[in-house]
């Protein structure tokens, strides 16, 4: 047997003699004269203490693996360093608006493949879509008004799938290319960066607005003085 340390911890010295004691008694009973052998006499032991074998109490002995720690999200300073953008994913990102809206279609092919991926972002691979709900999606998504072109491209470039009579569209799973990912990451950011609505300056006109409401008299023309009679 290997030689390695095996503890034993007794909570009652009495309760385990006596425990032993009847093995061993048991034992002598049955007709076994000869002293018990080491593995059997660590067997006894075993069963004195309340396991049920040696082999129980030395699983019981064994270390406690410790438990694996949670994953915890990586600190911003350990993240790494975004991707550069190249020259053709600088174009791209140009042709979107702060809400992240195409604002037009590029001319060069490179740029319109690049400024696919952010379109593709908006659907859900875990969804059937309509072909009014596809629309409805990049309608919302361009400034130009020309949602067909876009749905005909995400398609011919292997982002969206269709059945042969238009009735379902589906997200297909793709990897952007590092340059894709580094326009996606900087498409994102630039709508991170559009402020709220809500959270911008009234504008004068409202403003005024707001202030004739309060105080209705005020802006309005001052009565001018009656003319002076003059003799006759």
């Amino acid at each position: 047997m290997p030689r390695t340390a095996l503890p034993l911890s007794v909570p009652d010295a009495r309760l385990f003699a006596r425990a032993l004691g009847k093995s061993l008694q048991d034992r002598h009973a049955s007709g076994l004269t000869e002293p018990p052998g080491h593995v059997e006499l660590l067997n006894l032991i075993a069963r004195a203490v309340g396991q049920r074998n040696l082999q129980s109490l030395q699983a019981l002995a064994k270390p406690a693996v410790p438990a694996a720690l949670p994953q915890l999200p990586a600190a911003v300073e350990d993240r790494p360093a975004p991707l550069p953008l190249s020259a053709n994913a600088r174009k791209a990102l140009l042709q979107f608006d702060g809400r992240g809206r195409l604002l037009r279609w590029p001319t060069k092919f490179s740029v319109q493949t690049l400024a696919m991926w952010p379109l593709w972002t908006l659907f859900d691979g875990r969804r059937v879509y309509t072909e009014a709900q596809v629309n409805r999606i990049l309608g919302a998504a361009n400034a130009f008004g020309d949602h067909a072109t876009l749905r005909r491209e995400l398609v011919d470039r292997g982002l969206l799938t269709r059945k042969s009579d238009c009735s379902e569209y589906r997200k297909l799973p793709a990897r952007p290319s590092d340059e894709a990912r580094a326009l996606l990451a900087a498409w994102r950011a630039l709508r991170r960066a559009m402020p709220d609505p809500a959270s911008l300056p009234v504008p004068a006109v409202v403003a005024a607005a707001e202030l004739k409401r309060a105080n209705p008299s005020a802006g309005k023309p001052r009565a001018r003085g009656l003319p002076r009679a003059t003799a006759g």
